[in-house]
């Protein structure tokens, strides 16, 4: 059966702009080589973490948005504990209101874009 589930992971600040990226692509490619469609991503950039984890006081944040088969999660966590460069991360199965609220946040993000342009 296939879900919605959102993925928040934080990267280290100890790596360049290109390795971050470098790093939410290789997030990204799990994802859609498992068959997951992804519906949305944010970067929430560079932020002050509320406590510091394994010696750093910030880190990238990154959330992804998608579409998949439960089994494919298990899968993209092991990677996520595999790699050095994500210091935290948490995925989570979106129930009906989650994917309503995040359906209605989008809209308004278009609208208030369309207005700037």
């Amino acid at each position: 059966m296939i879900n919605q589930y959102e993925t928040v992971f934080i990267v280290t600040p100890v790596l360049s702009d290109a390795q971050v990226k470098e790093a939410v692509q290789k997030v990204k490619k799990i994802l859609t080589d498992g068959g997951a469609e992804i519906t949305s991503e944010e970067d929430w950039g560079l932020k002050k973490l509320a406590y510091p984890i394994k010696h750093k006081s910030t880190g990238f944040y990154n959330l992804i948005e998608f579409k998949s088969e439960g089994a494919l999660i298990n899968k993209l966590e092991v990677e996520f504990r595999r790699d050095e460069k994500f210091i935290r991360f948490l995925t989570y199965k979106m129930d009906k209101h989650a994917v309503a609220y995040s359906d209605k946040k989008k809209k308004l993000k278009k609208e208030s874009n369309k207005k700037e342009d």
